[in-house]
Formats: structure tokens, C-alpha cells, sequence
């Protein structure tokens, strides 16, 4: 039994919002994550469109919902319920970036103003796993905990109108990859050839909430050999299940 006090609260006509006290942790989300498996076993055979995010989930329905106390009490009765068919095994992922100058557009300016040689920060970078807690803002962008406290770095008073699409970034406290291009407020270390969202795949984002991101140090001569390998569909994304 979960020690975690729920709220569930109708969303519009055809969602219910599920929502856990407002802290940002990793038990939390363990919590979020296993609730939304679990919801996604036993709607196998009910339609629905579930969205989480750090200590939310939001079920949405193909119809409107008539009785919201009967299908809140349903949502309950998941929750409380004790099964084995939830699969807990999350992937690793391991991320080719790159941090040449050429893409590391503000590595100076962190260096400067962390204290920090650009090699540690490429070190303390790369030396963490990090935690997969929801995607949002664009699709395919990775809202990830664990940065390091000596990288963290406020977020630009003046966004960029035009970050590029693989543009490795940190914005506060957090770190994360910007899945196309868009504007953008982080400050921008390094690149990965990567695509982190393809809608032609089933799974348009392979990684998803519970998931662990590693970032792994490549040179500008890897960077170019792994972009024409991702252009003509041959490269693999390098992981491994973890069991959490």
C-alpha cells in the first residue's frame, strides 16, 4: 500500500487529473510511474490517453465521462490493488554528445562563473546517471533529474530564438537535449546526433518516465560518423534494462 495521499480531480469532460503532494522526488516518481503502468495494463482493452508528469498523471477518455465518482472509485481500486503484471524494468540510455566549442556555445561562461575548468564540467556532466522524469514542453524533450550542483546555472534572461536540434543544455537545476529546433532559454553545452522523437516509429520517444539517461563524451569526428549512421537509419541507440 502506497504512503502517498492522492488527489483525483475531474479535468473537462473527459479527463481526470490524479495528482501527488507538490514534492519533486525520486520516490514520487517511482510512484507515478508504477500507478501509470498499471493503469496502462488494465486499459488494454479501454482507450485512453494517459500523461504523466513529476507528480501528475492525466487520464484522458474517447467519451465523456458521466458518473466521475464511478470511474474516480475505479481509479482507486488500481491504485490500491496488488498485481504482477507490471513490467518495473526501466532502459539506460547512453547518449553520444559532443562539447566542442562549436556546439557548446555557453561552456565559457559556466566556466567562468562556476569556477569550473571545461573539462570538469564535461567530467561532472558525463558522470551521472540521470532520471528520466517526464517529457514535455516540446515532444521528445526530457525533463531529467540529478544534475550536479556545481553545474547548475540559471536559465537566460533573453532566450535564443533558434537552438538547434540536438543541442545538449542546462537550465537551473536540470539538464536536458532539445529534440528540434525551437527557441530556448538553457545554456547550451554540447550536441548529440541523436533523434529523440520520430513520429514514424511506434514509440515516436524511445525513452519514458522511470528511464535513465548517461551522457557519453564523443569527438567532433564520432559526432559526424554517428549523424550520417542516424540519417541512413543504422545506428543503434546503445542501452541497457535496468531493474529498478
Amino acid at each position: 500500500m502506497s504512503e502517498f495521499e492522492l488527489k483525483y480531480k475531474p479535468y473537462g469532460e473527459r479527463s481526470i487529473l490524479i495528482e501527488w503532494p507538490q514534492i519533486i522526488s525520486e520516490k514520487t516518481l517511482n510512484d507515478v510511474v508504477f500507478y501509470r503502468r498499471k493503469l496502462e495494463h488494465q486499459s488494454v482493452e479501454e482507450k485512453v490517453y494517459i500523461k504523466s508528469a513529476y507528480n501528475s498523471i492525466l487520464i484522458t477518455y474517447e467519451y465523456t465521462i458521466n458518473n466521475i465518482y464511478d470511474k474516480i472509485s475505479a481509479l482507486k481500486s488500481v491504485y490500491s490493488d496488488d498485481f504482477d503484471g507490471v513490467i518495473t524494468d526501466s532502459k539506460l540510455w547512453k547518449i553520444p554528445v559532443c562539447y566542442d566549442f562549436e556546439f557548446g556555445l555557453d561552456l565559457e561562461e559556466i566556466s567562468l562563473k562556476n569556477n569550473l575548468e571545461i573539462s570538469k564540467i564535461i567530467e561532472l556532466h558525463t558522470k551521472v546517471n540521470y532520471l528520466v522524469y517526464f517529457i514535455g514542453f516540446l515532444p521528445g524533450f526530457l525533463y531529467l533529474g540529478g544534475l550536479e550542483k556545481r553545474l547548475h546555472f540559471p536559465r537566460k534572461n533573453t532566450p535564443r530564438l533558434h537552438v538547434k536540434k540536438g543541442s545538449v543544455a542546462i537550465g537551473g537545476s536540470q539538464t536536458g537535449i532539445y529534440p528540434n529546433e525551437s527557441p530556448g532559454g538553457w545554456n547550451i553545452i554540447g550536441s548529440t546526433p541523436l533523434n529523440f522523437f520520430d513520429v514514424h516509429n511506434q514509440s515516436p520517444c524511445f525513452a519514458k518516465s522511470g528511464d535513465r539517461i548517461q551522457f557519453v563524451q564523443i569527438s567532433m569526428d564520432e559526432f559526424n560518423k554517428i549523424t550520417a549512421q542516424v540519417d541512413n537509419g543504422n545506428y543503434n541507440i546503445e542501452s541497457e534494462v535496468i531493474n529498478d
